[in-house]
């Protein structure tokens, strides 16, 4: 039996055209290469055929096909058949062109080799060096829980400015939240809103720029989007009234019976200005009482040194009396890795000192602003904070416009007294500290471990020396 055979192709041949065993095809008298393939299973579909590289019987032959019957009428796929037919008259490959399309890579791909290839810093003075784990999973994370969803499926050549605005949108208005159980005590939480999604469209942001380098897609859809990628600069501070009432919280929590890890550490947030995870994972090894330091092995700006204020080493000296080594707070009932249960415990804090919306890292907003507020210099503060750059110090530089606070404080001994319900009043702070001697000592000390450092600290040194100086 013939597996094609030759018919002028017109509505009432296509209906009568019968089912056999196996497909066949119809091909049209009239228009060359145009012709219409019955399977089997009675489905009828409208096709070209053509060679490619100037024809000829040794050039490859392409199939296209070009809709169903019924979808499309026999006129409709003529009209069709002959556009594209000329085209290829003219040296192009449609069939090749939407085989290419399919190979393309999908939102889902791109984050795929993203995140095997990817995953690197995309600015400041660690560009092009490796995300952190942390950091890694975290930013997959959301690209995963809320890219995927929404625009998994998409070939990443096809996502437009408005298609990224539409999901900016989406994620807004929390159409990719979820909770939902997956293990004994674990459930996995998606929240949506507005930081989520400014959070999101830089990662999306990355992921693109990173398939453009790579040859994936000619341009970067978010650049062109109308849509806000940078938190406020504006961030959330306390005030020493507020660093009072927080220090009450922690009183009332520990009275009630909250795990005494938990405590410490939130105690330990607040008087150093460190990031969670730093004093949540701190480890013996990195308390240097000798010198009053953390020395942080792989903090967010790599290997860092900061000082430790007296309240804090007594704290420290105190909690090391059980610890020799590992994590100065490790897992309770003999599981691996540090203390994880602070999360409820800051919730009852916050909601005793009525201070909704406080997170632990508002603490080192408060040491950043309340030490630009006592009159240490942007580069002290920085050392305090660890961090690699002034410009990230600017943002901490939040102006605390209590008069009793306009003299020169010591930071530590401001937010230690204040977690001790003890607020420093103007009449009385001059005599209680002297910040110049304490600033001497802190400075030859800072001056001492950054000169051992490979880091670049020459502005930082020279602002140190100019310091000294005026305290001798």
């Amino acid at each position: 039996m013939k597996r094609s055979s030759s018919v002028r192709l017109t509505k009432p041949v296509v209906d009568k055209a019968e089912v056999r065993d196996s497909r066949y095809d119809l091909w049209d008298l009239d228009l060359a290469g145009f012709g219409l393939r019955i399977e089997k299973s009675g489905t009828k579909t409208f096709i070209i055929r053509y060679r490619i590289e100037g024809g000829g019987r040794s050039a490859p032959r392409r199939f296209l096909a070009l809709g169903r019957f019924g979808a499309l009428t026999v006129e409709q796929a003529r009209r069709k058949a002959r556009g594209l037919l000329g085209a290829v008259a003219h040296g192009e490959d449609p069939a090749g062109d939407v085989q290419e399309k399919r190979r393309e890579k999908t939102i889902r791909d791109l984050l795929d080799f993203y995140e095997e290839h990817g995953c690197i810093v995309q600015r400041g003075i660690h560009k092009g060096k490796p995300m952190k784990p942390l950091t890694k999973q975290y930013t997959m994370s959301r690209l995963r829980h809320h890219v995927e969803p929404l625009l998994g499926g998409r070939r990443a050549s096809e996502i437009t400015s408005g298609d990224v605005e539409r999901f900016v949108a989406d994620v807004t208005t929390g159409k990719t939240a979820k909770d939902i159980k997956i293990g004994p005590r674990k459930r996995l939480i998606v929240r949506g809103g507005e930081g989520a999604a400014r959070k999101v469209v830089r990662d999306l942001s990355a992921v693109f720029s990173f398939g453009r380098r790579h040859g994936f897609i000619a341009q970067n859809p978010v650049e062109g989007a109308s849509v806000r990628k940078t938190d406020n600069r504006r961030m959330r501070f306390l005030t020493l009234e507020e660093v009072a009432r927080l220090g009450d919280a922690f009183n009332k929590v520990e009275t009630r019976g909250a795990n005494p890890k938990g405590v410490a550490i939130a105690r330990l947030w607040a008087l150093t200005g460190c990031r969670r995870n730093e004093i949540a994972a701190l480890k013996v090894e990195e308390v240097n009482l000798e010198d009053n330091l953390f020395e942080f092995e792989d903090s967010k700006t790599g290997r860092s040194i900061r000082p430790i204020g007296p309240t804090a080493r007594a704290m420290l000296e105190n909690l090391l009396k059980d610890r020799k080594k590992g994590y100065l707070f490790p897992a309770e009932r003999g599981e691996e890795g540090h203390y994880q249960g602070t999360r409820n415990i800051w919730s009852e804090v916050i909601k005793l000192a009525d201070l909704p919306g406080v997170t632990p890292h508002t603490l080192r907003h408060t040491l950043g602003s309340t030490a630009t507020s006592s009159g240490e210099a942007l580069a002290l503060t920085g050392a305090l904070l660890g961090h690699a750059n002034l410009k990230s110090t600017a943002i901490y530089a939040h102006v605390q416009r209590d008069t009793s606070l306009e003299a020169a404080k010591r930071v530590e001994k401001l937010l230690a007294m204040a977690l001790e319900g003890n607020v420093i009043g103007e009449t009385n702070s001059a005599q209680e500290i002297k910040p110049k001697e304490l600033d001497a000592d802190l400075i030859r000390e800072l001056s001492k471990r950054l000169s051992k450092e490979n880091a670049d600290t020459a502005r930082l040194l020279g602002i140190i020396a100019d310091s000294i100086s005026s305290t001798l």
